[in-house]
Protein backbone atom coordinates (compact mmCIF):
# COMPACT_ATOMS: atom_id res chain seq x y z
CA UNK A 1 0.00 0.00 0.00
CA UNK A 2 1.26 3.46 -0.87
CA UNK A 3 2.19 5.88 1.91
CA UNK A 4 1.76 9.67 1.71
CA UNK A 5 4.52 11.00 -0.49
CA UNK A 6 5.66 14.22 1.14
CA UNK A 7 6.38 12.77 4.62
CA UNK A 8 8.62 10.20 2.96
CA UNK A 9 10.50 12.93 1.09
CA UNK A 10 10.45 15.63 3.77
CA UNK A 11 13.90 15.05 5.24
CA UNK A 12 15.56 14.82 1.87
CA UNK A 13 13.83 17.91 0.53
CA UNK A 14 14.58 20.13 3.51
CA UNK A 15 17.36 21.82 1.54
CA UNK A 16 14.87 22.83 -1.15
CA UNK A 17 12.52 24.33 1.43
CA UNK A 18 15.40 26.29 2.94
CA UNK A 19 16.15 27.67 -0.53
CA UNK A 20 12.57 28.89 -0.91
CA UNK A 21 11.42 26.09 -3.17
CA UNK A 22 7.82 24.97 -2.74
CA UNK A 23 7.12 21.24 -3.17
CA UNK A 24 3.41 20.33 -3.14
CA UNK A 25 1.95 16.87 -3.50
CA UNK A 26 -0.87 16.93 -6.05
CA UNK A 27 -3.19 13.91 -5.98
CA UNK A 28 -5.29 13.05 -9.02
CA UNK A 29 -7.08 10.11 -10.59
CA UNK A 30 -6.99 8.32 -13.92
CA UNK A 31 -9.88 5.95 -14.56
CA UNK A 32 -10.59 5.74 -10.84
CA UNK A 33 -7.00 4.92 -9.82
CA UNK A 34 -4.93 7.15 -7.54
CA UNK A 35 -1.87 9.06 -8.78
CA UNK A 36 0.24 11.68 -7.03
CA UNK A 37 2.65 14.11 -8.66
CA UNK A 38 4.61 17.06 -7.32
CA UNK A 39 4.25 20.76 -8.08
CA UNK A 40 7.59 22.53 -7.66
CA UNK A 41 8.47 26.21 -7.93
CA UNK A 42 10.43 29.05 -6.34
CA UNK A 43 8.18 30.97 -3.95
CA UNK A 44 10.27 34.15 -4.27
CA UNK A 45 8.51 34.98 -7.52
CA UNK A 46 4.84 35.94 -7.54
CA UNK A 47 2.31 35.72 -10.32
CA UNK A 48 1.67 33.04 -12.93
CA UNK A 49 4.69 31.62 -14.73
CA UNK A 50 5.14 29.28 -17.67
CA UNK A 51 4.44 25.68 -16.71
CA UNK A 52 6.60 22.67 -17.45
CA UNK A 53 5.27 19.14 -17.38
CA UNK A 54 8.14 16.93 -16.27
CA UNK A 55 8.27 13.16 -16.58
CA UNK A 56 11.10 11.81 -14.39
CA UNK A 57 13.38 8.87 -15.04
CA UNK A 58 12.22 5.30 -14.54
CA UNK A 59 12.46 5.52 -10.74
CA UNK A 60 9.48 7.85 -10.90
CA UNK A 61 8.49 10.47 -8.33
CA UNK A 62 11.24 10.61 -5.72
CA UNK A 63 13.63 12.96 -3.95
CA UNK A 64 16.29 13.01 -6.67
CA UNK A 65 13.74 13.86 -9.35
CA UNK A 66 12.25 16.59 -7.16
CA UNK A 67 15.68 18.21 -6.90
CA UNK A 68 16.09 17.98 -10.66
CA UNK A 69 12.65 19.56 -11.10
CA UNK A 70 13.73 22.43 -8.86
CA UNK A 71 16.82 22.92 -11.02
CA UNK A 72 14.67 23.01 -14.14
CA UNK A 73 12.17 25.39 -12.54
CA UNK A 74 14.70 27.94 -11.32
CA UNK A 75 12.90 31.24 -10.82
CA UNK A 76 11.28 31.16 -14.26
CA UNK A 77 8.95 28.16 -14.37
CA UNK A 78 6.49 26.09 -12.39
CA UNK A 79 7.14 22.36 -12.80
CA UNK A 80 4.60 19.60 -12.37
CA UNK A 81 6.26 16.21 -12.02
CA UNK A 82 3.97 13.58 -13.50
CA UNK A 83 3.29 10.25 -11.83
CA UNK A 84 3.03 7.75 -14.70
CA UNK A 85 2.98 4.63 -12.53
CA UNK A 86 0.26 5.32 -9.97
CA UNK A 87 0.47 6.19 -6.28
CA UNK A 88 0.84 2.54 -5.25
CA UNK A 89 3.94 2.01 -7.41
CA UNK A 90 7.12 3.66 -6.16
CA UNK A 91 10.16 1.75 -7.48
CA UNK A 92 12.96 1.51 -4.92
CA UNK A 93 15.64 0.03 -7.18
CA UNK A 94 16.46 -0.37 -10.89
CA UNK A 95 14.91 -3.84 -11.11
CA UNK A 96 11.53 -2.55 -9.92
CA UNK A 97 11.86 0.52 -12.13
CA UNK A 98 12.58 -1.61 -15.18
CA UNK A 99 9.37 -3.58 -14.69
CA UNK A 100 7.27 -0.43 -14.26
CA UNK A 101 8.88 1.40 -17.17
CA UNK A 102 8.77 -1.54 -19.58
CA UNK A 103 5.08 -2.02 -18.86
CA UNK A 104 4.41 1.45 -20.26
CA UNK A 105 6.98 1.20 -23.03
CA UNK A 106 5.11 -1.86 -24.27
CA UNK A 107 1.82 0.08 -24.34
CA UNK A 108 2.46 3.50 -25.85
CA UNK A 109 -1.25 4.31 -25.95
CA UNK A 110 -1.42 3.93 -22.17
CA UNK A 111 1.79 5.92 -21.75
CA UNK A 112 0.28 8.73 -23.80
CA UNK A 113 -3.00 8.60 -21.87
CA UNK A 114 -1.25 8.90 -18.51
CA UNK A 115 1.01 11.69 -19.73
CA UNK A 116 -1.96 13.60 -21.17
CA UNK A 117 -3.76 13.19 -17.84
CA UNK A 118 -0.79 14.70 -16.01
CA UNK A 119 -0.76 17.57 -18.48
CA UNK A 120 -4.41 18.24 -17.68
CA UNK A 121 -3.46 18.44 -13.98
CA UNK A 122 -0.73 20.97 -14.75
CA UNK A 123 -3.19 23.12 -16.68
CA UNK A 124 -5.43 23.38 -13.60
CA UNK A 125 -2.74 24.79 -11.31
CA UNK A 126 -3.29 28.48 -10.45
CA UNK A 127 0.45 29.16 -10.34
CA UNK A 128 0.90 28.67 -14.08
CA UNK A 129 0.10 30.60 -17.23
CA UNK A 130 -2.01 28.08 -19.18
CA UNK A 131 -0.99 29.65 -22.49
CA UNK A 132 2.72 29.05 -21.80
CA UNK A 133 3.31 25.33 -21.40
CA UNK A 134 6.06 22.92 -22.40
CA UNK A 135 7.15 19.39 -21.49
CA UNK A 136 10.51 17.99 -20.41
CA UNK A 137 11.61 14.48 -19.55
CA UNK A 138 14.64 12.53 -18.38
CA UNK A 139 15.65 9.02 -19.56
CA UNK A 140 12.37 7.06 -19.54
CA UNK A 141 10.63 10.41 -19.13
CA UNK A 142 12.33 11.79 -22.22
CA UNK A 143 10.79 9.01 -24.25
CA UNK A 144 7.42 9.66 -22.63
CA UNK A 145 7.34 13.34 -23.55
CA UNK A 146 8.29 12.49 -27.13
CA UNK A 147 5.24 10.23 -27.21
CA UNK A 148 3.23 13.15 -25.85
CA UNK A 149 4.51 15.24 -28.75
CA UNK A 150 3.59 12.50 -31.23
CA UNK A 151 0.13 12.45 -29.65
CA UNK A 152 -0.39 16.04 -30.77
CA UNK A 153 -0.29 17.78 -27.39
CA UNK A 154 -0.71 21.56 -27.92
CA UNK A 155 2.41 22.72 -26.11
CA UNK A 156 5.11 25.27 -26.96
CA UNK A 157 8.09 22.86 -26.84
CA UNK A 158 9.22 19.33 -25.95
CA UNK A 159 12.67 18.66 -24.46
CA UNK A 160 14.15 15.19 -23.92
CA UNK A 161 17.26 14.71 -21.76
CA UNK A 162 19.05 11.42 -22.53
CA UNK A 163 15.72 9.81 -23.39
CA UNK A 164 14.93 6.85 -25.60
CA UNK A 165 14.01 7.94 -29.12
CA UNK A 166 12.29 4.89 -30.58
CA UNK A 167 8.56 4.59 -31.19
CA UNK A 168 6.31 1.94 -32.72
CA UNK A 169 4.38 4.71 -34.49
CA UNK A 170 6.84 7.03 -36.29
CA UNK A 171 4.08 8.16 -38.61
CA UNK A 172 2.51 9.98 -35.63
CA UNK A 173 5.31 12.55 -35.79
CA UNK A 174 3.07 14.35 -38.28
CA UNK A 175 0.98 15.39 -35.28
CA UNK A 176 3.82 17.22 -33.51
CA UNK A 177 2.82 20.86 -33.05
CA UNK A 178 5.92 22.47 -31.51
CA UNK A 179 9.72 22.43 -31.55
CA UNK A 180 11.41 19.26 -30.29
CA UNK A 181 14.82 19.39 -28.60
CA UNK A 182 16.70 16.14 -27.91
CA UNK A 183 19.74 16.38 -25.62
CA UNK A 184 21.69 13.17 -26.15
CA UNK A 185 24.90 11.63 -24.88
CA UNK A 186 26.98 10.66 -27.92
CA UNK A 187 28.31 7.59 -26.09
CA UNK A 188 24.94 6.51 -24.62
CA UNK A 189 24.72 2.68 -24.87
CA UNK A 190 21.00 2.78 -24.00
CA UNK A 191 20.25 4.86 -27.11
CA UNK A 192 22.39 3.37 -29.90
CA UNK A 193 23.14 5.15 -33.15
CA UNK A 194 20.53 3.14 -35.04
CA UNK A 195 17.88 4.60 -32.74
CA UNK A 196 19.25 8.09 -33.26
CA UNK A 197 19.24 7.60 -37.04
CA UNK A 198 15.65 6.35 -36.92
CA UNK A 199 14.57 9.39 -34.93
CA UNK A 200 16.25 11.77 -37.37
CA UNK A 201 14.53 10.06 -40.30
CA UNK A 202 11.20 10.26 -38.46
CA UNK A 203 11.56 13.99 -37.80
CA UNK A 204 12.64 14.74 -41.36
CA UNK A 205 9.79 12.74 -42.87
CA UNK A 206 7.25 14.63 -40.74
CA UNK A 207 8.93 18.02 -41.33
CA UNK A 208 9.11 18.70 -37.60
CA UNK A 209 10.94 21.70 -36.12
CA UNK A 210 13.58 19.65 -34.32
CA UNK A 211 17.10 19.76 -32.91
CA UNK A 212 19.32 16.94 -31.66
CA UNK A 213 22.38 17.93 -29.65
CA UNK A 214 24.86 15.07 -29.26
CA UNK A 215 27.32 15.67 -26.42
CA UNK A 216 30.72 14.04 -26.84
CA UNK A 217 31.96 12.06 -23.85
CA UNK A 218 28.50 11.76 -22.30
CA UNK A 219 26.62 8.51 -21.68
CA UNK A 220 23.17 7.82 -20.24
CA UNK A 221 21.83 9.81 -17.25
CA UNK A 222 24.34 12.63 -17.67
CA UNK A 223 22.13 15.05 -15.68
CA UNK A 224 21.77 12.68 -12.71
CA UNK A 225 24.24 13.37 -9.85
CA UNK A 226 23.57 9.86 -8.50
CA UNK A 227 24.47 8.07 -11.74
CA UNK A 228 27.75 6.22 -11.25
CA UNK A 229 28.04 3.22 -13.58
CA UNK A 230 31.13 3.94 -15.68
CA UNK A 231 30.54 3.76 -19.38
CA UNK A 232 26.78 3.39 -19.02
CA UNK A 233 25.11 5.75 -16.53
CA UNK A 234 27.33 8.64 -15.42
CA UNK A 235 26.78 12.17 -14.22
CA UNK A 236 28.58 14.71 -16.39
CA UNK A 237 28.22 18.12 -14.69
CA UNK A 238 29.62 20.13 -17.60
CA UNK A 239 27.31 18.50 -20.13
CA UNK A 240 24.38 18.73 -17.70
CA UNK A 241 24.89 22.50 -17.41
CA UNK A 242 25.08 22.84 -21.18
CA UNK A 243 21.93 20.78 -21.62
CA UNK A 244 19.91 22.82 -19.13
CA UNK A 245 21.13 25.98 -20.87
CA UNK A 246 19.97 24.57 -24.21
CA UNK A 247 16.57 23.89 -22.66
CA UNK A 248 16.34 27.41 -21.27
CA UNK A 249 17.39 28.95 -24.57
CA UNK A 250 14.59 27.14 -26.39
CA UNK A 251 12.05 27.99 -23.71
CA UNK A 252 13.08 31.66 -23.80
CA UNK A 253 12.38 31.57 -27.52
CA UNK A 254 9.00 29.83 -27.43
CA UNK A 255 7.72 31.72 -24.37
CA UNK A 256 8.77 35.13 -25.69
CA UNK A 257 5.94 37.70 -25.69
Amino acid sequence: MSKPLLPLLFAGLASLAEAGVVVKAVPYEIDGEAYEGLLIYDDKVSGPRPGLLMVPNWLGVNEASAKKAARAAGDQYVVFMADLYGKAIRPSNPDEAKVAANFLRSDRALMRLRTQAALAVLKRQPEIDPEQLAAIGFCFGGGAILELARDGAPLKAFVSFHGNLDTPHPEDARQIKAPVLVLHGAEDPAVPQAQVDGFIAEMKAAKVDWQLVSYGGAVHSFTNPLANVPGRNEYHPVVAARAFKAMNDLLDEVFAP
